[in-house]
């Protein structure tokens, strides 16, 4: 008798065709893996029975010790343990000042932007750090499912930029791993939630790890998620809320700001511990060893710790506000909040965040996991474990990309919160006569003004055939990628010659240029629009008075009488002061009188060319 071979719908029917995928939530405080067994998607522990690796990596003499072991030492060898290296990656030294004078560790004196730490192991990037973490949470998938993963899906904020995104594919590369691709954390955390619940409709996901904040709008429609707008800050979390605290010690205890990395390292476990103590009791003693021995012993007590956090909670909520203003829905309209991330234990976030939604936050899935669980369903899809179409993610880029054209204007190819992966084109055309080559400048932003805008890349395209000006038509390509990633592509269509460059910025923007961006663009829109309607009329004048100056450099002195000449000449004269000013109508006004001046001059030329063009031929030639 023949037997059947039964498989739940979407599952292989034999053992071996199952492709072993994982999802991975590489987080500032903690690190999770998890993979879909039988139908199911689940975190990993580890031989202990912990689901949550501390994302910290100790370097010793004997080797790295990556976790759990590694944190504990952080007070005793705090120059060798590297924790919250998500908060460096893909940033330059620059920006990492801007975190603060409390990072507790030796950065390397070098002229390379790449920031470097010293430790007993060499000096080491942020990247090589996130890859020993990636590593351990692999080998846990591998040697729990038994054999090697074809791919990973990796969890990055919907607020990382390319070069965040691209440091943390690199760090997956040096760890061994294929990448499926990136998915937004936010995204994540809807795919778990939405496939367990069924719930079609608008949702919030409010993101606060341990140092990056995130908020998504989402639509849920038939196992589609799409982004309908997102925002946050790739530099705020629940270490901030630590350094409160910490900061709160030692202003009671009299501690000073540099009272060395132990004590520094000592007071932020503390505080973190306080943190958590108080999600369940009203109030933590705390007892302080001080610098130059003795003790200092108080108390923080729930309101207080309140009053300290509250400033941090108010960034996230005005980031929410913003968010369903790019929407352009109300909170009312949003039918669940869903809580994503440890920090999210706190009560005063949960409690602020659902008076500003007007709604309970839902908080039944444990926050640390919900992130691994959707990067692990999306791993099972991408590994062709279950049908393709069986759920579909659009996210969105957070941020306008364009290119610089004449006058220093930004013209935007893609505009924010467009569903990605997306590729749009658009075609240019060359400003003077017998222009051969064509530089492009790739810019990110929502202001009118290049000046006003985050520079992404330049290249030039070069081969363009010398014609008159206006006359070549050059496409430029924009392409952003399932990761986030740009790749911009010019083709002069005429030859087929092309330019292309693949944005991968040295680091990314800061955590002031990331809220000020789209904050400036709507508070200076208005001046904006002014400075932008300038900027074309000066440009149009420009080109009228060049092309003016070579017609009569040609033939003006054969077509054009003295007279005639000089009524000429003022009205030019006219144009360019016009065009040295700041008034776009009286540009526009003296162009029309230079159109209206040289009506006659215009004339005989095209006569002439007509003459010309007959010379010599007889008329059934025509």
């Amino acid at each position: 008798m023949a037997l059947l071979q039964i498989a739940e719908p979407g599952q292989s029917a034999a053992p071996h065709e199952h492709r072993l995928a994982a999802g991975i939530d590489l987080g500032t405080t903690n690190s999770l893996v998890a993979t879909v067994r039988s139908g199911r998607a689940e975190t990993l522990p580890d031989e202990q029975g912990n689901h949550l690796l501390p994302s910290v990596v100790r370097y010793t003499d004997e080797g790295v010790v990556v976790g759990e072991a590694a944190r504990r030492a952080a007070t005793s060898d705090p120059l060798n343990t590297i924790a919250s290296a998500k908060r460096l990656i893909g940033r330059g030294v620059g920006d990492i000042k801007s975190l603060g004078d409390g990072l507790p560790y030796e950065f390397v004196e070098q002229e390379s932007a790449v920031p470097r730490i010293r430790t007993r192991a060499g000096d080491l990037s942020p990247v090589e750090v996130s890859a020993e973490i990636l590593r351990v949470l692999a080998s846990r998938a591998e040697a729990t499912l038994g054999g090697e993963l074809s791919g990973v899906v990796i969890t990055v904020p919907a607020y990382f930029d390319d070069a965040q995104r691209q440091a943390t594919k690199d760090a997956a590369r040096l760890a061994g791993l294929r990448v499926f691709r990136l998915l937004n954390e936010p995204t994540a955390a809807a795919v778990a939630y939405g496939l367990d619940r069924e719930a079609d409709g608008i949702h919030a996901i409010y993101d606060l790890g341990g140092g990056t904040f995130d908020i998504s709008i989402l639509r849920l429609h038939k196992g589609v998620f799409e982004v309908m707008a997102t925002g946050g800050d790739s530099a705020l979390g629940g270490d901030d809320f630590d350094r409160m605290v910490a900061q709160w010690i030692m202003d009671q205890a009299g501690i000073a700001d540099d009272a060395g990395h132990v004590t520094l390292r000592t007071l932020m476990q503390q505080a973190r511990e306080a943190k958590e103590a108080l999600t369940e009791a009203g109030s933590v003693a705390l007892t302080v060893e001080l610098p130059g021995g003795g003790q200092w012993r108080g108390e923080l007590d729930r309101d207080t710790f309140d009053e300290l956090v509250d400033p941090l909670i108010r960034k996230t909520i005005g980031a929410c506000r913003r968010a369903l203003r790019d929407a352009g829905i109300t909170a009312g309209e949003v039918r669940e909040v869903v809580m994503v991330g440890g920090s999210t234990r706190v009560p005063r976030v949960r409690e602020r965040v659902g008076e500003f939604f007007g709604r309970p936050v839902l908080a039944d899935i444990d926050p640390d996991r919900v992130v691994a669980v959707g990067a692990a369903i999306q791993a099972d899809v991408l590994a062709g474990n279950k049908p393709e179409d069986e759920l579909l993610l659009l996210d969105v880029i957070p941020l306008s990309l364009g290119l610089e054209t004449m006058g220093g204007l930004v013209e935007k190819i893609i505009p924010r919160n467009t569903t990605i992966p997306v590729a749009r084109a658009q075609e240019f055309t060359t400003f003077k006569d017998g222009q051969t080559a064509m530089a492009v400048h790739v810019v990110q932003g929502e202001r009118e003004l290049v000046a006003d805008c985050r520079s992404l890349a330049r290249f030039e395209l070069r081969g363009i055939p010398p014609m008159v000006a206006g006359a070549a038509r050059i496409r430029v390509t924009f392409r952003v990628d399932a990761d986030g990633l740009l790749n911009v592509e010019a083709e002069e269509l005429s030859r087929g010659v092309k330019a292309e460059v693949t944005v991968k910025p040295s680091y990314g923007l800061t955590d002031d240029e990331i809220a000020g961006m789209l904050r400036a663009s709507f508070e200076h829109a208005e001046e904006d629009m002014a400075a932008r309607q300038l900027a074309e009329s000066r440009v149009e004048g420009e080109r009228v008075i060049e092309a003016l100056r070579a017609a009569l450099a040609a033939d003006g002195d054969e077509l054009l009488n003295a007279g005639e000449r000089d009524r000429i000449d003022a009205a030019l004269e006219k144009l360019v002061a016009a065009v040295a000013g700041d008034d776009p109508r009286a540009i526009e006004r003296e162009m029309k009188q230079v159109e209206k001046t040289c009506e006659f001059y215009v004339e005989r030329r095209m006569n002439t060319s007509i003459r010309q063009a007959m010379a010599g031929k007889r008329l059934d030639e025509f």
